[in-house]
């Protein structure tokens, strides 16, 4: 089953794991329901983009009333394509979340905690989201993984950096949420000089000289098996961003002028 339902034209939640862990909330935007103009219209909600500041925290904010999270409650990483994870707290909140001068530096990955009440986040156009979160222990974490992070194995360091955190490997679920799927991601010899023979074998499809056909999403999962994580644990999207145009932006098919989803994933404040 897919593990993402639309629930308004704002958002997708990964009701798969909000109903296995009661308090959870997760999903990912789309690219609908903001006030943003152009190539960016309407939800787009990244800053780091040549949109308009205002309309960008006024979609965040859009956003936020409807998940009843404040901004404040926020937190956002650089997002420089690495693997680097950063275990976030109380300290961190709103980090990134009014302007992205303020974002945690050269993060790809969070890691929250349920007792910090704080929502992790991440933007995307066409790159991996990848969902954490352990039923048990109450941790979860997102990562950002384009191409670079996904060779680079960020999905491996997230599960690393979680099981230091407390996760339970026996326990974690991941889901890979929306991306570019295998059948419209081309990509050349400089990509592909990154992986293994047997991934390149696994993974990708040559459909002429320098030019391959690369499954980022599988290639994830097999990073996340080859981690310690469950097969049965990982849930995998079917929605892509480039041919699901309707709901999502695509840097691909937009020609790198577009706007960002936000993948995110925290839970519900406690109350005293």
């Amino acid at each position: 089953m897919e593990p993402f339902q639309l629930k308004s034209e704002t958002r997708l939640h990964l009701t798969s794991l909000e109903e296995a862990i009661p308090g959870l909330i997760a999903g990912f935007t789309t690219k609908n329901g903001g006030v943003s103009e152009g190539a960016y219209e309407t939800l787009n909600m990244g800053l780091h983009v040549a949109d308009d500041e205002k309309k960008v925290l006024e979609n965040r904010r859009i956003l936020s009333d409807e998940l009843n999270i404040p901004l404040h409650r926020w937190i956002c990483g650089e997002q420089v394509h690495g693997t680097k994870v950063y275990p976030a707290g109380t300290e961190d909140a709103g980090k990134g979340s009014i302007s992205y001068d303020s974002s945690i530096s050269n993060v790809d990955g969070l890691i929250i905690n349920e007792v910090d009440s704080i929502l992790a986040t991440a933007f995307f156009a066409d790159c991996v989201p990848l969902f954490f979160a352990d039923p048990t222990t109450r941790i979860a974490g997102i990562a950002h993984a384009g191409w670079k992070g996904t060779v680079g194995q960020i999905a491996r360091e997230m599960v690393q950096e979680l099981k230091k955190a407390g996760a339970s490997l026996e326990d974690l679920k991941v889901v890979i949420g929306p991306c570019i799927s295998k059948e419209n991601y081309v990509v050349d010899d400089v990509v592909i000089s990154h992986l293994t023979a047997k991934q390149k074998l696994k993974f990708t499809e040559e459909i002429s000289p320098n030019q391959y056909l690369i499954d980022l999403k599988e290639l994830n999962v097999d990073i996340l098996v080859q981690s310690g994580v469950f097969r049965h644990n990982i849930e995998v999207t079917k929605y892509c961003t480039l041919q699901d145009e309707k709901l999502f932006f695509s840097h691909r098919r937009d020609n790198g002028k577009t706007g960002r989803m936000l993948g995110f994933i925290g839970f519900e404040k406690q109350k005293k």
